[in-house]
């Protein structure tokens, strides 16, 4: 069944249907823009919520993302990132294969149809203007077949008339002769039009007609089946990146199953493991002994009491290992005046009395100020040094090992690049027309003194780091083992001469530190000027 035989009457119906139909596909096309649009929105603000919240972006979270559970946010949020790309990839894809490729064949099928439409309107204007022909050629018929009748009764009337002339009744004949062939040539052209237009209305209700109506139906079927197609792609567009969206879940998943609470704590030891021993017991001080007090504050003591520790004092700087010795003037220099005589039969000095050495070793550490801060919150930064002295411990033996690390990278880089370069000369040598080896000695120059430089900042971390790990070179020097933890490489030993080693030794009544002596480094003038003016 087609529309051109079982609607060759429905003309108009015919074209209200596909105008309809070509509406309806441009509604769809706006629907889909619409959602494209819906889904360019929602990608966007799903990618700047990623951004907001992506801790990355901040400088002072960078530690923070060693958590397993800061980590597995982060990996949410790039999951969340990559989910926004899969939508923003629906949209492209809608906007392409179905707005653009609907809106174009919108257009082509408006084109066809009124192309059809044209068809139609010619084809009924030539059948009416063949029916105005038929008509007029009716009308002509007619009238002459009248004229011709009222002809002949005339020239039959005449010649009843006794009182007609013969030529008056031969002149009506004639007359009424010629206008019954008028008539009858009126009536072969009445009859040729209709002929024709019979001719042409049947080719137009059974052939012109029913094609073009044909040609309508299809059209409209072509719409409908591309219209169809778009529904489709609208369902299949998404189905095409939901295994995309699933993985993009599954990693979301995966990210809360990778949260490790265990780990995440022993990364906060990690990070703020100090490496510091707890206080040792607080030493009684018998005054009745005669003990000098200022002796005994010069030693690195311990936190006077467990509140301290707690955090009792908030509003003062508190260093772990005791303050700054503060020496009274009559003790800032021992052997620049002599100590004032003992009675007879009085105590010794309780300066010299018991232990000169041991009072001459204190009066060295008191020049040499404690570098190691407290666990506690601090309102000023101490100051930053080479050697990362100002962290604790542990902190600072992490320090010191990525900073080998670095130079390490360094160093094996310049050596790399000597090496080329001392094959490059060779073969400029071997070679010249290759090139002159002279122009390679101030770059050769300039990697031997790096290589130079970064050997020495090598064979200098070595030992910081080297310090860092074995307190008990401080012990062995008289150091407490508190003492020691809280001041490693607080004197520096890089400095010194065989000689003011050995002096150093001899004043502790230890043996010589020859294994401890390593290239010259930056020396510390106090401890120096202490030793010189000791020997």
């Amino acid at each position: 069944m087609d529309w051109g035989t079982e609607l060759w009457d429905q003309y108009d119906i015919i074209e209200k249907h596909t105008q309809s139909g070509l509406e309806l596909v441009d509604k769809y096309v706006k629907f889909v823009k619409e959602r494209t649009e819906i889904e360019q929105n929602y990608a966007k603000q799903l990618r700047n919520l990623s951004k907001k919240y992506n801790l990355k972006r901040s400088g002072k979270d960078e530690p923070d993302c060693r958590f397993s559970s800061c980590q597995s946010f982060l990996d949410v949020l790039n999951e969340v990132n990559d989910y926004a790309g899969q939508r923003e990839l629906i949209a492209e894809n809608m906007m392409m294969n179905i707005c653009i490729d609907l809106t174009k064949y919108l257009q082509d099928l408006k084109q066809e149809r009124k192309t059809y439409l044209m068809e139609a309107k010619r084809a009924q204007q030539s059948l009416e203007s063949t029916y105005k022909q038929l008509d007029s050629s009716k009308k002509r018929f007619e009238r002459e077949w009248r004229e011709a009748e009222r002809t002949a009764q005339y020239a039959e009337k005449t010649d009843q008339d006794i009182n007609a002339t013969k030529a008056d009744v031969e002149k009506a004949k004639q007359q009424a002769h010629m206008r019954s062939q008028v008539a009858e040539e009126c009536k072969n052209d009445y009859a040729a039009q209709l002929q024709k237009y019979n001719k042409e209305q049947n080719q137009f209700y059974f052939n012109d007609m029913p094609l073009i109506f044909n040609k309508l139906q299809d059209l409209d079927e072509r719409r409908v089946r591309k219209l169809a197609q778009g529904y489709i792609l609208f369902s299949d567009t998404e189905k095409h990146v939901m295994p995309i969206i699933g993985k993009c879940l599954e990693g979301i998943t995966k990210a809360g199953t990778n949260v490790n609470e265990r780990n995440d704590s022993m990364v906060v030891i990690e990070q703020n493991k100090s490496g510091f021993e707890r206080p040792g017991d607080v030493e009684f001080e018998d005054y009745s002994q005669g003990i000098n007090r200022a002796s005994s504050d010069s030693s690195l003591g311990t936190p006077k009491g467990p509140m301290e520790l707690l955090g009792k004092n908030r509003s003062k700087n508190f260093w772990l290992f005791s303050k700054k010795s503060k020496l009274s003037p009559a003790t800032l220099s021992p052997f620049s005046s002599p100590p004032a005589p003992s009675p007879a039969n009085g105590p010794p000095s309780p300066k010299f009395g018991r232990d000169p050495l041991s009072y001459c070793l204190k009066e060295i550490n008191k020049t040499v100020k404690p570098r190691i801060s407290s666990f506690r919150t601090r309102r000023r930064s101490p100051t930053v040094t080479e050697d990362f002295a100002h962290l604790p411990p542990e902190q600072r033996r992490k320090r010191l090992q990525q900073k080998l690390e670095e130079i390490c990278r360094e160093l094996q880089k310049e050596v790399d690049q000597s090496e080329a370069l001392g094959k490059m000369k060779d073969v400029y040598e071997k070679n010249p027309q290759m090139g002159d080896p002279a122009s390679l000695a101030s770059q050769i120059s300039q990697t031997s003194q790096n290589v130079e430089r970064l050997s020495g900042e090598l064979n200098k971390y070595e030992i910081f780091l080297s310090f860092s790990l074995c307190p008990s070179c401080l012990c062995r020097l008289g150091w407490p083992r508190q003492e020691a933890e809280g001041r490693l490489c607080a004197i520096e030993l890089t400095h010194l001469t065989t000689t003011e080693l050995t002096m150093y030794s001899a004043l502790m009544e230890l043996t010589p530190m020859k294994a401890l002596l390593i290239p010259p480094m930056p020396s510390t003038p106090s401890l120096m000027t202490t030793l010189r003016t000791r020997s």
